[in-house]
């Protein structure tokens, strides 16, 4: 996989450089309410711009239905770019239309533009491969080289991240070869101790990781709601918890196997429970009651892991070579349920080894809560795709650029 840094030694001076970045952030209308995807592109399209590069940069945002839907637009991140870069970025209202082509041709060296969300057009997550590659050639029409910078989208086999590099020069931004890095230490290079903690709604979601995770880790730790799974799956009481039944098999077997690998699996022993769902916009006052484990009224909700849980998981991330996080331990967004994922957070910074939080949800916990980012060893920018890596799976945009 050629890297920026080679490409930045063969000149890019007047050279068209389109770079796919990951500008998914989550909005409140128009207001980004977490900009640190933004943030970590701001390295490639800086050295690039320093460099005289005409930057282009693209990206998705939401899940618009292949049709322009101002809800989605990317206009409140160029601007936040802009913001970051310290220089003005130009803005295209279209992806290949000749808003764009006009917002290109004006670039001056050194000059930055951004074209609107991919996923306006149709043809960017089409699973016909043709479609897919009409809008690639389209979109190569537009620049010399191709730089990827998207983790969060390389598990996607999309037209701007698996198609499009195939048609142009391509190369491997910071951030994506950060990423790649942090990841080969997580699979290739685990300094043991290896601990990783799982959280999050769906045990669905995590069910291949899990089941490479276990011929690796020396720990996994279960929270959120996917824990409620596995309690079910122990025989417990849940109440009305978050569960996926047809999902109780599986999570059996994983808890046998575990056993069998001396792998130390480790579910909630209290959790945190209420007769509903907390007001996520009122943050209105829950008063959650603790329970054990194993004792969850039938009409209650498991909402977060309890304190004897966060001391005890606490306790079992101490001493870590390694750690991986990926999914909160509870309903964060809420301050009643926020106390579980902050002292898995917690536990990370206190912890002497290589630190990772995985993406996603976890990421956006650890800026809501109020953490040093610099806290931890990494915090990725790509939740869906950290896990598929870690599953083994063939990430089509790294596979795109590794040509």
């Amino acid at each position: 996989m050629k890297t920026i840094d080679e490409l930045l030694s063969e000149g890019v001076a007047g050279k068209r450089v389109f770079v796919r970045a990951d500008l998914n952030v989550p909005l409140d209308g128009t207001t980004i309410t977490d900009d640190g995807r933004i943030r970590a592109v701001v390295p490639t399209v800086k050295a690039l711009a320093d460099a005289g590069a005409r930057v282009i940069v693209a990206s998705h945002l939401g899940r618009p239905k292949g049709a322009p839907d101002p809800a989605f637009s990317l206009a409140p991140a160029a601007a936040r770019l802009g913001e970051l870069l310290g220089a003005d970025v130009a803005f295209a209202e279209d992806t290949v239309g000749t808003s764009a082509e006009a917002a290109v041709s004006g670039l001056a060296d050194g000059r930055v533009a951004v074209i609107e969300n991919l996923r306006f057009n149709a043809g960017e997550t089409s699973k016909d491969d043709a479609e897919r590659a009409a809008f690639a050639d389209r979109l190569a029409g537009l620049a010399d080289v191709y730089v990827g910078d998207g983790f969060g989208a390389v598990h996607r086999k999309h037209a701007s991240v698996f198609d499009l590099p195939k048609r142009l020069p391509h190369y491997a931004g910071y951030l994506i070869a950060t990423e790649v890095g942090v990841l080969k230490k997580l699979t290739d290079d685990v300094k043991r101790p290896y601990v990783v903690a799982l959280g999050g709604a769906k045990v669905s979601d995590k069910l291949a990781v899990i089941d490479q995770l276990l011929g690796k880790a020396d720990r996994l730790l279960i929270g959120g709601g996917m824990a409620y799974t596995f309690l079910k799956a122990k025989g417990y009481e849940v109440g009305i918890s978050l569960l996926q039944e047809d999902q109780i098999p599986a999570v059996q077997e994983y808890i046998e196997r575990a056993e069998k690998n001396g792998v130390e699996l480790v579910l909630p022993v209290d959790v945190l429970v209420a007769p509903e769902f907390p007001d996520l916009k009122t943050k209105a006052p829950a008063n959650p009651t603790t329970v054990a484990a194993d004792a969850i009224p039938a009409d209650q909700e498991g909402l977060d892991i309890g304190p004897e849980t966060r001391k005890l998981y606490a306790s079992k991330l101490a001493g870590a070579g390694t750690v991986f996080w990926n999914g909160p331990m509870g309903v964060f967004e809420h301050p009643d349920y926020a106390e579980g994922t902050k002292a898995v957070a917690q536990a990370l910074v206190d912890a002497p080894g290589f630190t990772v939080v995985g993406g996603g949800d976890s990421a956006a916990a650890v800026r809501t809560l109020g953490f040093d980012e610099n806290a931890f060893g990494h915090i990725s920018t790509g939740g869906g795709a950290s896990l598929e890596y870690l599953e083994g799976k063939t990430l089509p945009g790294l596979a795109a650029l590794e040509d």
